[in-house]
């Protein structure tokens, strides 16, 4: 019997190496659990967040005796509540998504959904909580954040069970999904970013305005990257259907202009927009581009 779950994409070697890692949101989230977080609801906890005027009921213990020396009016002292984060993995299923130029190499949407299995995995022991967007034309799937395995377990099934689309609409369903998130939460999209540039950057710019903390993996083959190929050959468009033949040798200084200015519009953007973009290779193993992620990650946000 075939494996399900966690352990159709990850085996336990690979699970090992992901543990006693943590994704972090870089921003104020909101949650349930008490973690390692900093929340936008105040509550208690020891960092301080601002004063708010007393009133009657308050713990005298909150009251800032030195404020009151300073304006003879009385406030409490409010603080940071520390909260669970909620992650919220975005997994586009576009007909691009089903492209591997290697026989013997997964296929973009497989990488996509073996990356979502590994961070899941490691939300997950860090005692926070997942959700996932299945998307192509239309959204497919909705999973709420839960913060158990049986539920990543279910959410891997239906990325295992669910074969790449033909056409995308990336953009639309990103601008849904960030109308659906009513608590800050960090958003991870994993995607070819295959698509209108000048839309998905205004996608992501809403995640952006609703607070949101957002992580882009765009997944590429290396062939896309590079454009190796030594022969000619017949290229086809996994979206449209359509086909052309051509000598990659002829055409690879101006793709590689046209292509580089393609992942350039996303580096900037994100730049811009403060959202964490980095480019996946579906040559790499999955669980060491997740690991020396995390590890950046840490050591950047001291």
């Amino acid at each position: 019997m075939s494996e399900t779950g966690i352990r159709a994409f990850l085996n336990p070697a690979q699970m090992s190496r992901l543990n006693r890692l943590a994704l972090e949101s870089r921003y104020v989230v909101e949650g349930n659990l008490a973690g390692r977080h900093r929340s936008a609801q105040k509550g208690s906890s020891t960092e301080f967040a601002d004063h708010r005027a007393y009133f009657p009921g308050d713990d005298l213990k909150r009251i800032d005796w030195k404020v009151l020396g300073r304006t003879e009016k009385y406030y409490v002292r409010r603080y940071q509540d520390e909260t669970n984060l909620r992650v919220y993995l975005l997994v586009d299923r576009s007909g691009s998504m089903n492209y591997s130029s290697d026989p013997g190499r997964m296929t973009k949407y497989r990488y996509a959904c073996t990356l979502a299995a590994a961070i899941g995995y490691v939300v997950l022991k860090a005692r926070d909580s997942v959700g996932l967007h299945l998307y192509g034309e239309r959204l497919d799937a909705a999973l709420p954040c839960k913060n158990d395995f049986n539920s990543l377990d279910n959410a891997l099934r239906i990325l295992q069970d669910t074969e790449p689309a033909q056409g995308t609409n990336g953009a639309a369903v990103m601008h849904q999904v960030a109308e659906s998130i009513r608590r800050r939460a960090l958003v991870v999209v994993l995607s070819d970013l295959l698509d209108d540039p000048d839309a998905i950057v205004k996608a992501l710019a809403h995640f952006r305005g609703q607070h949101h903390d957002v992580v882009v993996f765009q997944i590429l083959d290396p062939v896309e990257i590079d454009l190796t190929l030594k022969r000619g050959a017949e290229f086809h468009d996994l979206e449209t259907g359509e086909r052309m033949i051509a000598d990659p040798r002829a055409l690879a200084a101006a793709y590689a202009k046209a292509f580089g200015a393609f992942l350039d519009t996303y580096r900037n953007a994100c730049a811009e927009l403060k959202v964490d973009y980095r480019i996946c290779r579906t040559d790499e193993p999955a669980d060491t581009f997740v690991r020396a992620y995390l590890e950046e990650r840490r050591r950047l946000s001291r």
